[in-house]
């Protein structure tokens, strides 16, 4: 139907009718569709994936169709890709836009243009032996427990997050080990076995390698548990010579807010809201 607006509109202004910019959108006659290319990447469920048919689906995935529909003045054409090609192709222009449940950083903000809100949030917490449910019902008691944490990266956004844990909580501070090696095979033996107790880990991670019946772990389920810290939000990431597609899309998913579609496609996809867990007043630069 998009297709066809200016189509209609050209007729209109043949017949002799001065033609008026459609309502709520931005398309005027004569302005011509452009198509943008979206990437994703290709396996991370339910953010972003191809199906079994080769079809582009996932929580962002159906985010950004759902901002197509709001700009009219777009064609957004999805492609399933790998997390190299997405980056090197939306910075070299091979794609306009590209969405894999990136976190803001500087260094990206170099090289990328990041939006001024954001498509949805990455839940961080920690899993810890069940037996200890009772002791751990946040961070905060884990914290105050005096719990060891499995070491992290320092690369890893992950450390960035414990040491802010612990500039914010002086009195009871996480003790943070830095390890060259992320491996969450060993991180969850680790954890079951008592070296260490607990695994500061990504929400979706963990469902789909422990909680999932299909996951690699799924026969030490019921030995782990699970406690939510905090959302960190996630963005697409556009070249850098398409801020005015950017500005759009911010126009568009603040209407999507507005209207209940980001909760919807949240709870459709997670079964939860993804936007309980970010810091109430985040604004994008923000420690967390």
């Amino acid at each position: 139907m998009k297709k066809n607006i200016n189509s209609i509109i050209s007729v209109i202004v043949s017949a002799g009718v001065i033609a008026a910019a459609v309502p709520g959108t931005a398309a005027f006659a004569g302005e011509e569709v452009r198509t943008i290319q979206v990437a994703h990447t290709n396996y991370y469920i339910p953010y972003d994936f191809e199906t079994e048919d080769g079809e582009s689906d996932g929580y962002e995935v159906a985010v950004l169709r759902a901002v197509d529909e709001l700009l009219p003045q777009y064609e957004f054409v999805f492609n399933p890709t790998t997390d190299d090609d997405l980056l090197i192709g939306v910075e070299s222009g091979k794609y306009d836009v590209g969405t894999k449940g990136v976190w803001w950083t500087q260094a990206r903000s170099e090289t990328y243009v990041f939006p001024k809100n954001y498509i949805g949030a990455s839940i961080i917490g920690i899993v810890f032996r069940a037996e200890d449910a009772e002791k751990y019902k946040s961070l905060e008691d884990f914290a105050a427990a005096e719990g060891k944490l499995v070491p992290i990266a320092p690369q890893n956004a992950q450390y960035n997050i414990i040491e802010n844990f612990n500039a914010n909580h002086p009195d009871t501070p996480i003790e943070l080990l830095a390890s060259d090696q992320f491996v969450a095979s060993d991180a969850y033996q680790w954890v079951r076995e008592g070296r260490y107790d607990a695994y500061f880990d990504i929400r979706t991670s963990f469902e789909s390698n422990v909680v999932n019946e299909d996951g690699e772990y799924h026969d030490i389920a019921d030995e782990l548990a699970y406690v939510p810290y905090e959302g960190i939000p996630t963005w697409p990431l556009f070249n850098i010579n398409n801020q005015e597609l950017a500005d759009a899309y911010d126009e568009a998913i603040a209407q999507l807010k507005e209207n209940g579609t980001l909760e919807e496609l949240s709870q459709q996809y997670f079964g939860y809201s993804l936007f309980d867990y970010v810091p109430e007043g985040y604004q994008q630069g923000d420690q967390l």
